[in-house]
């Protein structure tokens, strides 16, 4: 078993990547818990809901589950409360711990009912996907989506542990796992050129989900995640480089409606979009935007946005957390391997889109 650390001023807590983790659950519920609760979906919950309840009885705590709608389009209030009316029915106390067991939607809105109710109880993300295994799942970031914008209504809030199970991603259509695969590869883009050379010599094992390679790209992922979050748990500077892609890729969610696009679909066509920003504004050399653009590709993304209008793609990215009295930020790479968040100028804007959404080749 490979161990992570994470360590913010909200929490200190381990990332334990290992096959089977499934079944060593118990080891991470706390002594004291009166009752555990499973978040999931329907989905996660034909495959896996019976084998944790089971390595869940083993702490003599009552175990309880709770299935929420599947999906982007399910991330809002009222999926909220079905938790907050489950939890109050059955009368958990401040000792109860939740158990995010899914992906990244199950996984933020678990985190931000436990940042809530009763004004915060603990909880552990024990994440299905590929895309939260290596990101939603590390850094304590809880949220809600609202009509308007995706992540608007939320809360930081760290786990008490995150447990992720590389056997569970047998199971996973291979779309999820180019999803995932987007985020793995910002990674090596922001952070870590050799990650990103590496990522692209071995584009092939990830997709076919090699156990050696993905089990190294999740470890190297969470480390990674993990040195900016402990630097900047709250986003106030050196976190809003994980978000490279992500403005592009909201836009695309938002416009198109949650769950058309999978989120690291989105934020892997938006990592195209950012290159393509990033040289207009930065310098960043053409060779460089086609090694991201072919990863893209090569992972099994998206590298071509929809048409909302030029206009209508501005208006969603000013719907963005990183924007600042209605200037647009961007986090743009000067090269691969470095990422920094600034303003970019409305023209490059209008230019970076006119090159992805309407190609000249087109």
């Amino acid at each position: 078993m490979s161990t992570v650390q994470v360590e913010t001023p909200g929490g200190a807590y381990p990332i334990h990547v290992a096959a089977g983790r499934l079944d060593a659950l118990a080891q991470s519920i706390p002594g004291d818990a009166t009752a555990i609760a499973i978040v999931t979906n329907p989905t996660v919950a034909a495959h896996y809901a019976g084998r944790v309840e089971q390595a869940l009885a083993r702490t003599g705590k009552r175990v309880l589950r709770i299935e929420l709608p599947d999906g982007e389009a399910h991330k809002d209030w009222r999926t909220l409360n079905l938790i907050f009316d489950s939890l109050l029915q059955n009368k958990l106390d401040r000792k109860a711990v939740l158990l995010a067991l899914g992906g990244g939607v199950v996984g933020d809105i678990c985190g931000f009912a436990a940042a809530s109710y009763m004004r915060g109880i603990r909880f552990i993300q024990v994440p299905t996907t590929l895309l939260a295994q290596v990101d939603s799942s590390v850094g304590g970031k809880t949220a809600i989506n609202h009509p308007l914008g995706k992540n608007m209504i939320g809360a930081f809030y760290q786990p008490l542990a995150v447990e992720i199970d590389t056997d569970v991603l047998a199971t996973l259509p291979a779309r999820e796992v180019s999803a995932g695969l987007a985020e793995v590869i910002k990674h090596g883009l922001i952070i870590d050129a050799e990650f990103f050379a590496w990522c692209e010599r071995n584009a092939a094992a990830l997709r076919a989900l090699d156990p050696q390679a993905i089990t190294y790209a999740i470890q190297r992922s969470c480390e990674l995640k993990a040195q900016v979050v402990s630097q900047d748990e709250r986003e106030s500077g050196l976190r809003a480089i994980l978000n490279f892609g992500h403005t592009f890729g909201h836009a695309i969610e938002s416009g198109m409606g949650y769950g058309q696009w999978l989120h690291g679909e989105a934020v892997g066509c938006g990592m195209v979009q950012a290159a393509e920003l990033s040289a207009l504004t930065l310098g960043l050399p053409a060779e460089s935007v086609e090694r991201v653009r072919a990863l893209v590709q090569a992972i099994g993304c998206p590298i071509q946005p929809p048409d909302l209008g030029t206009e209508r793609w501005i208006d969603l990215m000013q719907v963005d957390k990183k924007t600042e009295g209605g200037q647009l930020r961007f986090v743009l790479l000067p090269e691969i391997g470095q990422a920094r968040l600034q303003a970019a100028p409305l023209d490059d804007v209008r230019r970076a889109l006119e090159k992805t959404v309407a190609p000249a080749a087109a």
